[in-house]
């Protein structure tokens, strides 16, 4: 099975190609991350009529990549949603013309277990396969989700961020700091090397499964305006905010893990691709880490790809499919 996979929902023009769910054949991104770094954020407008752009040539670079026809195809898989309501529209506007053009089915999928499947993708498609049931982890610009995955459609969630996504997070603090936008390559970057001395406060929020980041963004921000006394240098208060972000994202991951006798984690999002996050899970989890490649931890048409090939049917979708920009992550939306 070959499915053509369309992600737009954030500032990522992205198709990918993949065979039999596992195996990569095409994957094309289009970022915008240079032209947004100007504003220190994501404008949706902005995002929207760059999508507009971008996306038919980018569909037609993975076909390109993959040595494949339009014909060779079976089936077309889009993002629905959640992400932005805009960009989302260009993504599946994008994905029923092409469905209907082209007399292939058409798969609307949830950005966020598609973030899950990146763990399924690899060249050759002989990667070893996640076994059931896993923990995932899925950290990103706009969500931060702890769920337990029990089987191909089988997903509950556990825990969720209160108020700002890790990766949010982390463009507040690149932000704060006078670095760039994405903020997690650039606090990484600074980071590197760097053993701080300063300890930001963690939010372990008793027990529970859900996070908060919020109340750390807070506090870089008193730091950077000296009202905890003169402030350390960018490296130390960048180094410092990394260790809080991955101390609370690990141990919570690794706990739950423990607690629910799961067989392996998964590790996907945007923020996977962080090098101490992913070694701090490694090290505290109780059962095998399963990491993306950093191409596949950002957004990308191929995980879109892998997922729809493990919901087919579930994601059948009519010329009817609509956006839903607050989809959750145990959610499929009015198509499934």
């Amino acid at each position: 099975m070959r499915i053509l996979g369309i992600e737009t929902s954030c500032d990522e023009t992205a198709a990918g190609i993949v065979e039999d769910g596992r195996r990569l054949r095409a994957n094309v991104v289009a970022s915008q991350a240079a032209m947004h770094d100007r504003y220190g954020g994501v404008v949706p407008e902005v995002a929207s009529r760059q999508h507009l752009e971008a996306i038919l040539p980018v569909v037609q670079a993975a076909l390109q990549e993959s040595g494949y026809a339009w014909r060779d195809l079976d089936a077309i898989a889009v993002t629905a949603g959640p992400g932005l309501a805009g960009t989302l529209l260009v993504g599946v506007s994008a994905a029923k013309a092409l469905a209907y053009a082209w007399d292939k089915p058409l798969i609307a999928v949830n950005h966020l277990e598609a973030h899950l499947y990146a763990n399924w993708i690899d060249d050759t498609g002989s990667k070893e396969e996640p076994p059931f049931p896993l923990l995932g982890l899925i950290v990103s610009g706009g969500h931060t989700d702890l769920v337990l995955m029990e089987g191909h459609g089988r997903i509950r969630r556990l825990g969720r961020t209160r108020d700002d996504a890790a990766g949010e997070a982390f463009d507040k603090a690149a932000r704060l700091l006078g670095l760039g936008f994405p903020g997690g390559p650039q606090i990484e970057r600074v980071a590197a090397d760097t053993k701080a001395s300063l300890r930001l406060p963690r939010a372990w929020l008793g027990q529970s499964d859900d996070f908060s980041f919020s109340g750390l963004k807070t506090a870089v921000l008193h730091v950077v305006r000296g009202e905890r006394g003169p402030p350390p240098s960018v490296p130390e208060t960048a180094a410092a905010f990394q260790d809080a972000v991955v101390d609370v994202l690990a141990t919570k991951a690794a706990r739950a893990a423990r607690r629910e006798g799961v067989r392996g984690v998964l590790l996907s999002g945007g923020v996977a691709a962080n090098g101490p996050l992913r070694r701090a899970l490694a090290e505290r989890s109780p059962a095998p880490v399963f990491v993306p490649p950093p191409i596949l931890c950002t957004d990308n048409g191929a995980m879109v790809a892998a997922c729809a090939a493990y919901r087919f049917e579930a994601g059948r979708a009519g010329w009817d499919l609509d956006v839903t920009p607050s989809l959750a992550v145990d959610e499929t939306g009015v198509w499934g």
